[in-house]
């Protein structure tokens, strides 16, 4: 029938709107009913996304990867920091970052080193805190913003560290740290009671953190002071959903962020394979 109205969700705060609304009646988010605002820019992608698991399978996937391809740590009696760890020549390929790789011109090892683990201690407990942290960062800033926090902690981190000259270095927290460093933005900036005892939360995150970093050796604290240093800043110029909506930048941005990411991981796939085969 001519002029039939529809309902639809608007891509942008995700409630009940007419597919022919100029303006979304409730964010004010222009041309809700765009065919490829719905499917590009909207919820229609990372809304139906479960980005918790879906980062935790891929770095399952690259840490299972680089064991078959060359494993050395299999022992029982080895350390148990480096039991089943895979050889140093397997994650420089995969995509492991710090000032020896980027002397190569491997750049994008910035992005691909937040997927790749040394050992399975240190996948199961960097898997463990971002399964606690992630889906709070996910309620509060929404998908979009928690793609570019997440990817561009992990690049600040290891950029810092690279700055300070650590050689080689790889691992999920730089960029976990960049979501403590989110939460403790979120805390600090809404206050209250419910605020403040966010912001408390955190901050033991980061003495833990300090603590563990002074008595273990081998521990990044550049990567992990970079993530927290940028998680605040990050936080600070995206907002999150009590403040501000999801803009079609911020939509944007964040899927470019994860098809960046996407990249460098299938390069180093494809680069592993051709020099290992």
């Amino acid at each position: 029938m001519m002029g039939e109205k529809k309902s639809m969700l608007c891509p942008n705060c995700r409630r009940l709107i007419s597919n022919d609304e100029p303006l979304c009646p409730y964010c004010g988010y222009p041309n809700p009913g765009a065919r490829w605002k719905r499917i590009f820019v909207g919820g229609a992608i990372l809304g139906r996304l479960d980005l918790v698991t879906s980062i935790i399978m891929v770095n399952a996937f690259l840490y299972l990867l680089s064991l078959l391809l060359d494993a050395k740590g299999l022992g029982l009696s080895v350390n148990p920091m480096t039991f089943l760890s895979p050889s140093e020549k397997t994650v420089f390929l995969l995509g492991a970052t710090g000032t020896f790789p980027i002397a190569y011109g491997r750049w994008w090892t910035l992005l691909s080193a937040s997927y790749l683990h040394g050992g399975l201690l240190h996948i199961f407990f960097n898997m463990l805190a971002f399964k606690q942290l992630a889906p709070f960062v996910i309620e509060a800033f929404g998908p979009y913003r928690f793609a570019i926090l997440y990817v561009w902690t992990g690049v600040a981190g290891f950029f810092l560290s690279f700055l300070a000259g650590v050689p080689f270095t790889l691992g999920a927290s730089a960029a976990i740290c960049g979501l403590i460093g989110t939460i403790l933005y979120y805390g600090k900036s809404r206050g209250g009671i419910y605020g403040e005892a966010i912001y408390r939360q955190a901050m033991g995150w980061v003495v833990g953190l300090v603590i563990f970093g002074l008595f273990v050796p081998g521990i990044n604290n550049w990567a992990h002071g970079g993530g927290v240093l940028s998680g605040v800043v990050i936080a600070f110029l995206t907002g999150y959903h009590e403040r501000k909506q999801e803009t079609v930048f911020i939509q944007l941005f964040g899927m470019a962020s994860i098809l960046l990411t996407v990249a460098a991981l299938l390069w180093a796939v494809f680069e592993t394979f051709w020099y290992s085969f």
